[in-house]
């Protein structure tokens, strides 16, 4: 069987300090295709990035959704999708982990855990720890599936996702595409990955309350949203067996 073709997919907005180490990070025999997509950063993200190697996917609107559906949309020619963030907080040597499941025709969608792996002391604070396991209680009682976390850091089959049906723009694509992998009956497992803290910058969600209450918001509204949807509708991709890998 041939080797499937790996995106990975890094959405940015001023990520100067770390997206160059990112870059540097990854395990080149496991990528096909690094994409930068960047929401307009002020500073030189965009230039580091070029100059590690990595395609840029430049937007004029800003939304961190709206990025990562750019980054997919722009991974055509690939099997897998990895997306983690610019900030340096993610591992990217443990991409082969994500991506060997799948590729091994196991599952559909891998989730990294920040909450199930080893977390640097300072890289989440207790509102993202116990935000994580609220919605992953809400979810199991919705769809049967046990999440811990809604991490970036997550690798899907690019088929699939691009039939999920996904619409949020910011800081709920996250969790909508766990969401809409769980209705779908999609094969999913969740893999506890090393968490870091930021490489440089300020966070967008967590660097300061408006941000955090902003990305909280929008994050309960899409729950909402997607919740209401109906448990009843289901996508035309999915497989016939909702098994879940731990």
């Amino acid at each position: 069987m041939a080797q499937p073709r790996v995106a990975l997919v890094i959405p940015t907005l001023n990520e100067e300090e770390a997206i160059g180490g990112v870059i540097a990070a990854v395990p080149r025999a496991a990528v096909h295709d690094i994409i930068v997509v960047d929401s307009g950063s002020t500073d030189c993200t965009v230039e580091c990035a070029r100059a590690a190697g990595a395609r840029i996917v430049s937007l004029r609107e800003r939304g961190y959704g709206r990025a990562c559906r750019a980054g997919a949309e722009a991974a055509e020619n690939c099997d897998i999708v990895v997306f983690l963030d610019g900030d340096g907080s993610d591992c990217p040597e443990l991409i082969p982990g994500l991506v060997e499941p799948i590729a091994e025709g196991l599952c559909d969608f891998v989730i990294g855990s920040r909450i199930r792996g080893e977390r640097e002391p300072g890289s989440m604070a207790a509102h993202q720890l116990l935000a994580g396991r609220m919605i992953g209680s809400a979810l199991r009682l919705l769809y049967g599936v046990r999440y811990t976390d809604m991490c970036p850091f997550r690798a899907i089959r690019h088929d699939m996702l691009m039939r999920l049906g996904m619409r949020d723009e910011t800081y709920g694509w996250n969790l909508e595409m766990q969401m809409r992998a769980a209705r779908a009956g999609l094969r999913i497992f969740e893999l506890p990955v090393a968490h870091r803290r930021r490489a440089g910058g300020v966070s967008k969600v967590s660097g300061n309350l408006r941000g955090t209450v902003k990305a909280g918001w929008r994050i309960l509204a899409t729950f909402m949203r997607v919740a209401a949807e109906g448990r009843d509708r289901r996508s035309n991709t999915a497989p016939s067996s909702r098994r879940q890998f731990r």
